[in-house]
């Protein structure tokens, strides 16, 4: 199995953020907050240059499949992780869950999950049209589940600010990659891979922030060796869990093994892109935004080996 090369650029931004985190405080003269904000709404302009509608509209037929993963998605995570909140004794854990909820409440990743799906030989049209419409349900559902308890977490969560953020930094950029379409679709699509790379060079400008905040106020001193191993085996039963409860669903329900992959793979995934943008929207410049970020983060690398090995093995069949 190769290290994905994304994975090995994360890490070696948080290292950079470790050794210069002054670049990324609020005092720095470089304005990284307004990059990123600028680079978020090109995202999801080129988001919507790139989506098709006549590919959604076809993918509707298979509601069952799509109510499945989308409840995967959104529903049988949140309520994995909810089910550890009355455990939580020490306002620490409670920080420490909240990360991972955040991750629960996060909508599927697009390339990822159709590539995949690909490759494990699975339904791969209502993959592109599952992944797409996580993205645009997680811009409302993910807010929600949030405000039910970062509020009791200390920070402040405006729902109108909140809104009017997604609105003017996510959902306008699409709907008028949307209209351009018909202008701008081919240079998208002649450009696709270039277009990934600004993608991600937006992320990990984001992660960089965030950590650099991190560390600059010293957050992570109170994070051991010990809690990053616990967090790395939390994040593997959350993901099992999921992905076994997705597959026992799709059983009963007498999917055949095209959807079945499909529901596994679509419905277990969860988005970096989306995740690193929410949290600069829902947490702002606090400091604990690294922290919220890391379960993220592994469960990304996670996810990508496990898939990519389950997706290899598949598509031998």
């Amino acid at each position: 199995m190769k290290i994905d090369k994304f994975v090995l650029c994360i890490i070696a931004v948080i290292g950079v953020a470790y050794v210069f985190p002054d670049w990324g405080t609020a005092h720095s003269q470089i304005p990284i907050d307004t990059i990123c904000t600028v680079g978020i709404s090109f995202i999801f302009f080129f988001y919507g240059l790139k989506l098709n509608p006549d590919k959604l509209k076809s993918g509707l037929k298979n509601w069952k499949l799509h109510l499945l993963v989308q409840a995967s998605t959104f529903i049988i995570f949140p309520l994995i992780v909810l089910a550890f909140y009355p455990l939580l004794q020490t306002q620490e854990q409670e920080v420490l869950w909240l990360a991972f909820f955040f991750l629960a409440t996060l909508p599927s990743t697009v390339s990822s999950s159709v590539v995949m799906v690909s490759i494990g030989k699975g339904n791969v049209p209502a993959a592109i049209f599952n992944a797409s419409i996580s993205g645009i349900i997680g811009i409302a559902v993910t807010p929600l589940w949030m405000g039910l308890f970062v509020d009791s977490s200390g920070t402040q969560f405006d729902f109108t600010e909140i809104y009017t953020k997604l609105i003017l930094q996510i959902i306008l950029p699409v709907v008028i990659g949307l209209l351009l379409q018909r202008f701008l679709n081919a240079f998208a699509n002649k450009h696709s891979s270039k277009l990934t790379l600004f993608d991600k060079s937006v992320i990990l400008l984001i992660i960089y922030k965030s950590f650099a905040q991190s560390f600059y106020e010293n957050i992570f001193s109170e994070v051991s060796s010990l809690d990053l191993v616990f967090m790395l085996v939390a994040v593997l039963v959350l993901f099992f869990i999921a992905f076994f409860i997705t597959k026992l669903i799709a059983e009963k329900l007498n999917f055949n093994k095209e959807d079945q992959i499909t529901a596994q793979f679509c419905g277990t995934k969860k988005s970096l892109v989306h995740g690193t943008v929410f949290s600069k929207i829902l947490f702002g410049n606090t400091a604990a935004i690294g922290i919220v970020l890391l379960p993220l983060m592994l469960f990304h690398a996670i996810q990508i080996v496990i898939i990519s090995f389950i997706a290899a093995k598949l598509g031998k069949r």
